[in-house]
């Protein structure tokens, strides 16, 4: 009899945690203001005093740099481009990356289709 009522309050127990459990599931939904997502893309564009990029392509021809170029942008749209020439070469590179590790995660991305990729930091004026 003792066994019974042992089994009985450990089935109860486990019952009453389980819906206890249960209880905790819940829905979150965070509103946001539109223009944050634009004033982070500004803050993207705005040029610091430490900025890194990728090159991923360099030419002495320049059709083919602005070819390259718009192969980029039609796989990869999230990141500004342009075209720099430092001679002899006309050089394709890619965003204003704030941070070494921001660079380090889009070269991930970018080196899947240009494994000669790499990050630089060009030097700004001040």
């Amino acid at each position: 009899m003792k066994l019974k009522t042992k089994n009985f309050a450990l089935l109860l127990a486990g019952f009453g945690l389980s819906v206890a459990l249960h209880a905790q599931e819940g829905v979150v939904n965070v509103t946001q203001d539109s223009d944050i997502d634009k004033l982070l893309e500004y803050k993207k564009d705005i040029k610091t005093t430490k900025v890194y990029k990728i090159q991923v392509y360099q030419s002495i021809d320049i059709d083919k740099a602005q070819r390259e170029k718009e192969n980029f942008l039609n796989t990869y749209d999230e990141w500004p481009t342009e075209i720099i020439w430092n001679t002899p070469n006309y050089k394709v590179w890619v965003g204003n990356f704030a941070s070494r590790l921001e660079a380090d995660r889009a070269l991930v991305k970018i080196k899947k289709n240009y494994m000669y990729a790499n990050i630089l930091q060009p030097k700004t004026e001040k």
